[in-house]
């Protein structure tokens, strides 16, 4: 689970102006913070089944709507994968 200023902070990172917070693109940065804590979780617990669940349907969640941004406008595509360091 994130805290509160994780989240505020990855917002910032997605948003595309100011009082944006539930855009595409502020959507993948959060789930990208969810999916990095979860990621550290599942190396200390390896038979976590239901977490490693969570974690493919956020990974997919993040797909759908990076595929969502890069139709509808490719260059926020591309910049949001390069702000969050996500491989295309």
């Amino acid at each position: 689970m994130i805290t509160s200023e994780k989240k505020a902070q990855s917002i910032k990172i997605g948003q595309i102006h100011k009082k944006d917070t539930g855009s595409s693109s502020a959507q993948v940065a959060i789930l990208t913070e969810r999916i990095k804590e979860l990621t550290e979780h599942l190396k200390l617990n390896k038979h976590d089944y239901m977490a490693r669940r969570g974690l493919l349907q956020m990974v997919g969640r993040r797909r759908r709507l990076l595929r969502y941004i890069a139709n509808k406008d490719s260059n926020l595509y591309l910049e949001t994968i390069k702000k969050l360091g996500i491989r295309r």
